[in-house]
Parts: C-alpha cells; sequence; structure tokens
C-alpha cells in the first residue's frame, strides 16, 4: 500500500533524520529575543537607582568615617559615585541602602514577613563590577535560549531559579545580605544542561558541549566556597532551573513533526514520548515539593546548618588566608554576600 510504504519510509529515516527535523523546528520557531535585554536594561537601571538613593557624598558627611580616611570612589559622578572600597570593594553602595531596596534578609522575611524580599534581590546588585559580571553571563547565556524556546518558558524557568535560590540562601544564611541575579542565571546553566542530557542524540560535538558547560558551572561553584559569595544561591538555582526544563522545554519526537506529510489514513506519532511524559510528572512533583518544604522550614525558622552541619563548606571553605563569616569591616553595616556568575 502506497501509505505503508511512506509511513516504512518515516520509520526507516526516524535516526537519521533527527537532527534536521529538529534544526527544520527551530527554524520555524526562530524567536525574537526581547525579555533578556529588556532583563539587562532593569537590572542597570535598577543599580542606577541604587546609587541615587545612595548618595555617597551625603551619606560620608552624615556620619563619621574618619577613622578609615575613607572618600567617596569616582566623585566626580556626585550622588552617583561609589562607597569607599573599603568598605564595598565592587564599586556600589552600602549595604543598608540595599537593605532598604530589598536586598535578602532572613530576619526580615521571616520575623517582619517581607516574603518580597525572595524576588527583589534578584535585582540588585552589589557593584559595577557585580553587575557587569552576571549581565555579559545573561546576555550570552539567556538570549539562544529564548531565540530557541522563546520569552514565555525563559522567563518563567529564569524567575523561578532566582527565588528557589532564594529560598535556600535563606535557609543557611541568617546574619548577612544577599544580592544578586546568580541564582536565576545558574537555573538557565541548569536548564541547559539538562536539555544536553535529554536530547543527546540530536547534537554534534556533544562531548565537548557537556565538558564545556560542566567547567563553567564548576569554575563558579569554586568561585562561590570563596568568603562573600553566596553559593547557595547559585545551588538552589541551578537545581530550580534543571527540573523545569522537563516541564517547560520538551522536544516533540521526529514522527509527530513529519505529520503534515504522511498521507490521510495514516496516523502520527504522539508528539512525546513515553519517558517524556514520566520526567514531566517527576520534575514538576519534585518542584512543588521543593518549593512547599523550602517555604516552609523557613517561615517556620529552621536553620538549614542543623540539618546540614557539613553543608557550611558549601558557600565557604576556611584557610590561613581567610575566615569564613567575617565582616568587611566594624561598625553597623551588615556584611554583603555577592551572587556572582563568572
Amino acid at each position: 500500500m502506497p501509505g505503508e510504504d511512506i509511513e516504512s519510509r518515516v520509520e526507516k529515516s526516524n535516526h537519521s533524520s533527527t537532527a534536521s527535523a529538529y534544526s527544520l523546528e527551530d527554524r520555524e520557531r526562530n524567536w525574537v529575543s526581547w525579555l533578556i535585554p529588556l532583563f539587562v536594561v532593569a537590572n542597570i537601571v535598577m543599580f542606577v537607582v541604587e546609587m541615587y538613593l545612595n548618595n555617597c557624598p551625603k551619606r560620608m558627611s552624615s556620619f563619621s568615617y574618619g577613622d578609615y580616611g575613607d572618600k567617596c570612589v569616582a566623585r566626580f559622578l556626585g550622588r552617583l559615585s561609589f562607597q569607599p572600597l573599603r568598605e564595598n570593594p565592587l564599586f556600589g553602595p552600602s549595604s543598608s541602602t540595599l537593605q532598604r531596596m530589598g536586598a535578602l534578609n532572613w530576619a526580615k522575611v521571616v520575623h517582619q514577613h517581607q516574603g518580597w524580599r525572595l524576588i527583589s534581590c534578584i535585582w540588585l546588585h552589589a557593584g559595577v563590577i557585580h553587575l557587569l559580571a552576571n549581565m555579559l553571563s545573561l546576555v550570552f547565556i539567556g538570549i539562544r535560549l529564548e531565540q530557541q524556546f522563546g520569552f514565555v518558558r525563559i522567563g518563567i524557568i529564569y524567575l523561578l531559579s532566582g527565588f528557589g535560590g532564594s529560598i535556600l540562601s535563606s535557609l543557611f544564611i541568617r546574619n548577612r545580605i544577599s544580592v544578586g541575579a546568580s541564582g536565576a542565571l545558574f537555573g538557565l546553566l541548569g536548564a541547559m544542561l539538562s536539555e544536553l542530557i535529554t536530547n543527546w542524540s540530536i547534537y554534534s560535538n556533544k562531548v565537548a558541549a557537556l565538558l564545556t558547560l560542566l567547567v563553567i558551572v564548576l569554575i563558579n561553584l569554586a568561585v562561590g566556597i570563596l568568603p562573600h559569595v553566596d553559593n547557595f544561591a547559585h545551588i538552589g538555582g541551578f537545581l530550580t532551573g534543571f527540573l523545569p526544563r522537563f516541564i517547560l522545554l520538551p522536544r516533540p519526537q521526529f514522527g509527530w513533526l513529519e505529520r503534515r506529510s504522511l498521507p490521510v489514513g495514516v496516523r502520527a506519532r504522539s508528539k512525546y514520548k513515553a519517558y517524556q511524559y514520566v520526567l514531566w510528572l517527576i520534575s514538576l512533583t519534585l518542584l512543588i515539593a521543593g518549593f512547599t518544604v523550602g517555604l516552609a522550614m523557613l517561615f517556620r525558622g529552621v536553620n538549614g546548618y542543623e540539618r546540614c552541619h557539613w553543608c557550611r563548606y558549601l558557600s565557604c571553605v576556611p584557610t590561613s588566608k581567610w575566615k569564613c563569616g567575617r565582616k568587611l569591616r566594624t561598625g553597623s553595616e551588615a556584611l554583603i554576600l555577592y551572587q556572582h556568575h563568572a
């Protein structure tokens, strides 16, 4: 029968044509990236607002910094000038300004019911260096993903990952504030890794791509064990981004993509394979359970270190060169933790 011959040809060319089928799908859905650039602009605007409200010259005249001999950095910028490098080495505002604008602070989230800080902190940055590092990473990682999968799904993964990173950070870090978009960025890396593993067969140079991605992740996690870097936000964001990929970014199988070329009467394949539905269900269950348990523990005041004593080494490893948990300077200013992404 003619229909059977066509169906047979589809079956035989299934594996050899998978890559070209996905290339065709990508061309048909070549989204224009606008959300990630918008996120970049929003972060830059928020940093300018931070510096405007910080007003270093007025702050320096209001408080006594004479013992340190400190002065505002780049004073030609006026009220946008940076705090002294002794206080903030990343060329940015004071920690009190960051707290006022929504930095992640365990006490304010739990005891003052300011849960909105779990989201607001991902739009704040501790300094120009911090901002540039994260925004460059966001452009290189996020634009490609948005072009491939669209703004809705990538936007959801970005925000969920930032939220997940903030939850894990709050469970372990109580006496310091945290700001930065690295939890959300690590979520995009997690989504890229799960995408590569799940669709291993359709990629060329797959081993090189996997090794490159793993090296990037491991380097950034290694940077996270330095003092003043919030590695819990990195880990929480990565795990949160790894799971939604199975929910939001599944790839249809080849037989379903070719359904329009089949003659009348020939049944097309289902859109997704059985294992994809299983992964979808497992990922959704784990994601809901993780957010539910994490938020319940957070607002009950559970200290993560009491449940996991060795977890402190995930965020900072003490050496002869530095100690973990010390403040940058004495006084009322809280230590800022940077969600850094190299």
